[in-house]
Order: C-alpha cells, then sequence, then structure tokens
C-alpha cells in the first residue's frame, strides 16, 4: 500500500504559489527523509500530507493517503503520528503541568491536556505504560513537563502518537534544540520506532538521516526536484543545487555530514 501518493500537485494562497508540480509516493515499509533549505516548502509539504491543507483542483493531479482519496481525518490521525516543533512548543508553553504519563495519555483523544469527563479504559492505561516501556522512558512517568529537557519532552510526544500504533511517523526537525549526547540519544529511538512503522523525516539538516532512510526526497524551487535512494540522490551536485551553496559531502558509518562549503 502507498501511505502517500501524490501526483501533479499545487498547492498556494491567494496568487502565491508554495508548491507546484509535485509529485511523491511513499509505500508501506519504506523510510524516507525530504530534505530541502529553509522556506523551499517543506512546512507546507507536511501540512498537506496532514490534510490541513489541500491542493489547488485540478482534473490531472491525485493526492491519495493510504490508497483513499477521502478519508475521515480522525482515522488520518490514528494512521500518521506527526511530531514537530509547534506541537512541542504547545505542551512546553501551554501544558507544563502535565506529567509524562499524561502527555502520553492525552493522545487518545488528541488532546493537549486530561479533563475529567475524559474516561480512559484499563487496557488504555496498559497501552500508555505499555508504551513507556518500549521506548525506555518510564523513569519519565511522574515527571512534569516544565521539569523535563528538550530531548525528554520530544520523546513523550512521540509516545503520545505512538499509542495509536501509527503505520508511519512525519517528524519536522526533531533533533532541533538537542545537544550532542540528546542527538544521538533520540536518533537511536527512532531506529527503534523504524522497526514498526514507516519514518518520513522532514529536515534540512544531512545528519539527522540515519542509516535506515533509505528514500531521499529533494525539495527545490517549489517541488520535489528529485527523488529515489538514498546513495543515487545525495551527491555534492545535488545538495549544492537545493542549498543554492558548493557543498562536498561524506560519508561514515553509513551517516552523511558535510565536509567542505566553498563559498
Amino acid at each position: 500500500m502507498n501511505i502517500i501518493h501524490f501526483k501533479n500537485i499545487t498547492v498556494g494562497y491567494d496568487d502565491k504559489i508554495i508548491l507546484k508540480d509535485l509529485d511523491l509516493t511513499i509505500k508501506q515499509g519504506e523510510h524516507w527523509a525530504i530534505l530541502g533549505a529553509n522556506g523551499s516548502g517543506k512546512s507546507t509539504l507536511m501540512k498537506l500530507i496532514q490534510s490541513e491543507i489541500h491542493p489547488r483542483f485540478d482534473k490531472n493531479s491525485t493526492k491519495e493517503l493510504f490508497g483513499k482519496s477521502r478519508y475521515s481525518l480522525f482515522e488520518l490521525r490514528d494512521k500518521i503520528g506527526v511530531i514537530s516543533n509547534d506541537l512541542h512548543n504547545f505542551f512546553s508553553d501551554k501544558a507544563s503541568y502535565l506529567s509524562g504519563y499524561e502527555v502520553v495519555q492525552s493522545g487518545f483523544y488528541s488532546s493537549f491536556s486530561i479533563f475529567k469527563y475524559q474516561d480512559f479504559t484499563e487496557e488504555q492505561h496498559h497501552k500508555v505504560s505499555q508504551t513507556l516501556e518500549f521506548l525506555e522512558i518510564g523513569h519519565l512517568k511522574e515527571k512534569s513537563v516544565s521539569s523535563m529537557s528538550t530531548g525528554e519532552l520530544r520523546k513523550c510526544i512521540i509516545a503520545r502518537a505512538l499509542i495509536h500504533d501509527p503505520q508511519a511517523f512525519i517528524l519536522d526537525e526533531p533533533t532541533v534544540g538537542l545537544d550532542i549526547k540528546a542527538q544521538i540519544n533520540f536518533l537511536k529511538m527512532l531506529k527503534k520506532l523504524a522497526r514498526r512503522s514507516s519514518i518520513i523525516l522532514v529536515t534540512h539538516h544531512l545528519e539527522e538521516i540515519f542509516e535506515d532512510i533509505t528514500k531521499i526526497a529533494l525539495i527545490y524551487d517549489n517541488t520535489i526536484y528529485k527523488s529515489g535512494y538514498k546513495d543515487e540522490i545525495l551527491t555534492n551536485e545535488n545538495l549544492s543545487t537545493i542549498f543554492e551553496t558548493k557543498l562536498t559531502i561524506s560519508q561514515k558509518n553509513h551517516r552523511y555530514y558535510v565536509e567542505a562549503v566553498d563559498e
């Protein structure tokens, strides 16, 4: 099954075109990184996948998620776990009184708090505990959001999405704000998630692309510039084009990094 099948998609606000003639197909079980410079349209693509925005009508375009052109947003939320900096900041700023357990628990109602009218079954409580254990963050169960580090809260938000056993995770620059040790630990967690769900990593950081990711889509000039297997797409020429800077990249231990920048 295709998780995403977009063909000839155009998205715009008023007279401004953000994405144009976009083609992207991601199959279930695949792990992708969507790579592009700031302002290239990555955030718009994320909103398109979540159906927060919709493409302009064109009889020759196709927008399908999980094999359907029509779907319930509630069904979609269960199938796609979204991890964004906006979501992280909301919990940090507006729900800092919640415990780690409550952050995860709130995912059952897609709410940002726990309310008296919300009933949770014994099975749901078990699912929360099971998820915390799977991600090895049981020690955050009683810890308040206000006392958590950036990495700790990010892990709780992943656990919040994981309670629905989504078929795919979309992560928007997930290591932003994490120190080096936290980045390493976080990427280990993503590798663990990759055994259960497809990973779609949206980023402009080459270092976030861990070894399980085998497919790359490059966004440039408001469209998918190139897409395909990682070893074929992550070249000096392609990356120099999309970042409009002459780059030399290298690979070590299955990870890519920028070796040199020629200004």
